[in-house]
């Protein structure tokens, strides 16, 4: 059994910042790739920021030179700091985890981010 979850989200004034956090927790669990995904209300689930089992990173357009997401080394923790923060960015905010070895994807709660004045 795998757990994902994630915390850190609330409301923020435009242009403010903000960090999230995601932990993949589980017995003798070893994680490959993990990202964060976001979905705003009607919209669709879209990935936002990812990083794989070999340390690369990506970045969706809408959040590149804003965003920074971090995983600590040998470890199931992933961070996403949001910078400059817009009401576009107003989302749930979902973690992804792959199990190594098995290919299966965990998601977390959710977590919901409100960027707003």
């Amino acid at each position: 059994q795998v757990q994902v979850v994630e915390s850190g989200g609330g409301l923020v004034q435009p242009g403010g910042s903000m960090t999230l956090s995601c932990t993949a927790s589980g017995s003798m669990v070893r994680v490959s790739a993990m990202a964060w995904y976001r979905q705003a209300p009607g919209k669709a689930r879209d990935l936002v920021a990812h990083v794989t089992s070999l340390g690369k990173i990506g970045y969706d357009d809408s959040v590149k030179g804003r965003f920074i997401v971090v995983r600590e080394n040998g470890e199931n923790t992933l961070y996403l700091q949001m910078n400059d923060l817009k009401p576009e960015d107003t989302a749930v905010y979902y973690c992804l985890a792959v199990v190594a070895g098995q290919g299966t994807p965990y998601w977390g709660q959710g977590t919901q981010v409100t960027v707003s004045s």
